[in-house]
């Protein structure tokens, strides 16, 4: 890896180095994990909660890691080690210095909903012109995006990086290591409130993005948000804005809703690489909000000089992924599973994407997590939305999702010409799977959502696999 040798990582944590290894020698790559553990890879040892990685250290360099790094005092047997204060923080210090050795364009994208697929969308845009690597998985935090940023290498001309935050100054350390040419803010919603406290504090924390940016770089906010609208300017320039309603940049109109097949829309106020305003375009993936993201990339690769039939082939080869709106049809069901993570705003858009399909539709829908003080009554929100929709059947299980049903069940009391739904709450997940198989019926469409602490990938296992 460019110019990550022992002597330059040392410095660039500011560690304290105990070892005979030959100091100019680079590494091959970095592992957090010493089963994935690969010859002159860095292994990187984290305390967890139920594993600390200190214990693996003298394996791994016997199995051939040019050098370990730790918080813990030196031990016998650790041969090549650097010890530093915080293995966490001086992970992030060297993915900075290695991407300040790197000439490819880097997209920084956060917001509240809708990071991963606005992620995809852009990553398969600038796919058309460049050679892309994108965050894979959950690796959008403090740990994962160096990871990801040790991914790269002399021949990544794009990365398309998901930075995702908990708490104030999260950003801040992330925006440092990505040091983002791009940066786009997909929407402020109500995620991770427990620490914000409230949305403007969510809008503070995610556009700490702006201050590791390049002073050359470039902006791109959703222009439907109410918060994101108020940014008038970074580092001395105005943001692009893109906007269903809010039509002062680039803007889609003609939209025509295919249900789960995705939908069709003109995008305008483009001025592409060869000049075009305008794009027609299907975007594959269901959903209003899938509209937003494809303005948002069509932004990105106007920024970065495709042409504007880059953008639209980049759009319509769009693919989903697992847990993130991806539909599945199986063992006589078509299953949206959308369980990978949750909030009020995404639970209500994938709502509004089933209650569009033909024939029986069920909700099976979770607990929202890190919503804070007002969670319960923010659940009981998504119930009464979706008691104005065309669901047959909800299906509930935890807690807080106890307040979704009663929602549900509040809003037809309330409103005698309502579709009948019919309501089923359980305490536990385990105790829905055990019913699940009388209540769903070949034929149905099935929307499975909740918070990824849930573990709903089970249940979407479970009516997915083939008999």
């Amino acid at each position: 890896m460019k110019n990550l040798t022992i002597e330059n990582i040392v410095k660039a944590c500011k560690g304290e180095y105990f070892g005979t290894a030959d100091l100019t020698k680079e590494i091959t790559g970095v592992t957090t994990d010493s089963r994935k553990l690969e010859e002159g890879n860095l292994y990187a040892a984290f305390a967890g909660e139920r594993v600390d990685g200190h214990k693996f250290i003298e394996d791994c360099l016997n199995k051939g890691a040019l050098v370990a790094i730790g918080e813990q005092e030196v031990q016998e047997g650790w041969n090549s080690y650097i010890r530093v204060k915080s293995t966490e923080a001086a992970l992030r210090d060297i993915a900075a210095f290695y991407r300040a050795q790197l000439s490819c364009k880097v997209v920084g994208i956060t917001g509240s909903v809708g990071k991963t697929s606005t992620k995809e969308t852009v990553a398969s845009v600038l796919g058309e012109k460049y050679r892309v690597v994108k965050t894979q998985g959950n690796f959008n935090n403090q740990i994962g995006l160096p990871l990801t940023v040790f991914s790269l290498d002399e021949t990544t001309e794009v990365a398309v990086l998901e930075m995702g935050i908990g708490d104030f100054g999260d950003m801040s350390n992330l925006t440092a290591v990505a040091k983002p040419d791009v940066a786009v803010i997909t929407n402020i919603g109500v995620a991770h409130m427990e620490n914000l406290k409230s949305r403007d504090g969510i809008l503070k924390a995610k556009t700490e993005i702006f201050e590791g940016m390049d002073e050359n770089g470039t902006v791109i906010l959703n222009g439907d948000d109410d918060k994101l609208v108020l940014v008038q300017e970074s580092h001395g320039k105005r943001p692009l804005f893109f906007g269903i309603d809010n039509k002062s940049g680039v803007y889609a109109e003609d939209i025509e809703d295919l249900g789960l097949e995705g939908t069709r829309c003109v995008i305008r106020g483009l001025d592409t690489a060869d000049h075009q305003e305008s794009i027609s375009v299907t975007i594959p993936v269901a959903g209003r909000h899938m509209v937003l993201n494809a303005m948002a990339a069509a932004l990105v690769g106007e920024v970065l000089g495709l042409t504007a039939e880059e953008i639209r082939t980049g759009i319509e080869k769009m693919q989903t992924i697992a847990g993130r709106n991806n539909k599945i049809v199986a063992n006589g069901l078509t299953v949206l599973d959308d369980c990978y993570n949750a909030s009020p705003t995404s639970m209500k858009a994938s709502i509004d994407i089933i209650n569009s399909a033909e024939g029986r539709k069920v909700c099976i829908l979770g607990d929202m997590f890190e919503l804070g003080k007002n969670e319960s009554s923010m659940h009981y929100d998504v119930g009464m939305y979706l008691g104005g929709k065309q669901i047959d059947v909800l299906i509930t299980a935890g807690k807080l999702a106890e307040n979704i049903a009663q929602g549900a069940k509040a809003f037809h009391e309330a409103h005698y010409e309502a579709y009948d739904t019919e309501v089923h709450a359980f305490a536990t997940k385990e105790e829905m799977l055990d019913h699940l198989d009388e209540l769903i019926l070949k034929g149905d469409t099935v929307l499975v959502k909740a918070s990824h602490g849930m573990g709903f990938a089970e249940v979407v296992e479970k009516l997915t696999h083939e008999e």
